[in-house]
């Protein structure tokens, strides 16, 4: 077991020399402070998940909150101005945080790179820890990586590095190999305090900011809570109030009723919504399982174009733009496929046409995969959005 040397901080797992130099005394009792802080406000919302749950399974149906209607009709707030590196985000590609993919993704030509700790890695010890370790390297430029046949990976030198966002684990996971007193460590709490602390101000000297991707929430309060750990981060570390943004997934039915409210609790972090399309159908799934007017089709049927899923993108689209923040469009599931020219051309000609229905729906950008989709998708979006977003 490794020896944290903080006080009530426990590592149950086997920690190398490269691992170390993240989990460091300084780090963890920084990941210690939040936890300490905040978890007890992060169970006490997963039991309100609970709570709701069993409304739903009792016949009630979800709903514009009456309680937050003030929130909803008062015009006259609105998010932050887009943070450095954020002004334009029409392609973002998205992938693990493993070192090879680090340094395509950041050299792929997209305008972001969201890091991803949460659906696209496995939640393994080595792979969570290693990720820290790929992001600080990739902060500070000095990241390199050689495959076993020996090709050589690193950062393009011309300036075109795509702007970093990081996607903590949902607030319903937990790092079993931290025990902060005697408790496992919330996941989201230790994947952000981890990179935020190593890397907060150096991605500010980079003339960018610590930029987050926030996943699987399901209310309002579950943005204050994340919005309450910006905060606090943010002043023990010495960085104003506001350097933090964070992009929040709508990807649960109940949070599409409180888009106006999270990005209100996130006030000056926030850098608008995402419609995060696949969790968002699998949440309707799950919270209507017991309902026989939800039962859906095929999931090759279930499209944007269908009505529950344009309403979401419209509303999406219009809430963000009424309140000045990016409404970010999905993930196309195509990927190229090199074996097989045709149907290698019939999934980017759907990556074409959904990128396109993107850009002229008033999505800010959009997400891919895979490098070779980049291309692909910046079309559509130059020749429908010329401007760097759609705020307007």
């Amino acid at each position: 077991m490794f020896n944290s040397k903080v006080p009530g901080v426990q590592i149950l797992a086997k920690v190398t020399s490269e691992q170390a130099s993240i989990l460091t005394p300084q780090a963890l009792a920084f990941v210690a402070l939040l936890q300490r802080q905040f978890n007890p406000t992060r169970k006490a919302l997963l039991e309100k998940r609970k709570e709701r749950e069993r409304a739903l399974q009792a016949g009630a149906v979800p709903t514009f909150l009456p309680e937050t209607a003030h929130i909803r009709n008062d015009l006259s707030w609105k998010g932050p101005q887009p943070a450095p590196g954020l002004v334009d985000r029409r392609v973002e590609i998205t992938g693990p945080v493993d070192r090879k993919m680090v340094i395509n993704a950041l050299n792929s030509g997209a305008q972001t790179f969201m890091a991803d700790f949460e659906d696209s890695s496995s939640p393994t010890w080595h792979s969570m820890i290693d990720g820290q370790v790929n992001l600080r390297d990739a902060i500070r430029r000095t990241i390199e990586f050689t495959n076993p046949a020996g090709k050589k990976y690193s950062l393009r030198t011309d300036g075109k590095v795509a702007t970093l966002l990081v996607r903590p684990r949902g607030w319903h996971m937990e790092e079993k190999h931290v025990l902060i007193d005697g408790e496992p460590c919330s996941a989201s709490i230790f994947d952000f305090a981890l990179y935020f602390f190593h890397n907060a101000k150096a991605s500010v000297e980079l003339g960018r900011g610590p930029y987050f991707y926030l996943p699987k929430m399901e209310s309002h309060l579950e943005a204050r809570l994340w919005n309450d750990i910006f905060n606090v981060a943010q002043d023990v570390v010495g960085l104003p109030r506001g350097t933090i943004r964070a992009t929040v997934l709508i990807e649960t039915i109940l949070a599409a009723f409180e888009m106006d409210e999270i990005i209100y609790e996130l006030r000056e972090h926030s850098s608008g919504l995402n419609c995060g399309r696949w969790d968002y159908i699998f949440s309707v799934i799950k919270k209507f399982r017991h309902d026989p007017r939800f039962i859906l089709p095929d999931r090759s049927y279930v499209t944007m174009t269908v009505p529950f899923m344009d309403a979401y993108v419209r509303l999406l689209i219009k809430t963000c733009h009424r309140r000045g923040v990016h409404a970010m469009g999905g993930m196309a599931a195509q990927i190229p496929i090199k074996s097989d020219p045709a149907a290698n051309e019939r999934a980017l000609a759907k990556v074409r046409a959904d990128k396109e229905r993107e850009a002229r729906a008033g999505h800010d950008g959009t997400w891919v995969a895979h490098p070779a989709l980049v291309p692909i998708a910046r079309e559509q979006f130059d020749k429908y959005m010329p401007s760097p977003n759609q705020l307007h």
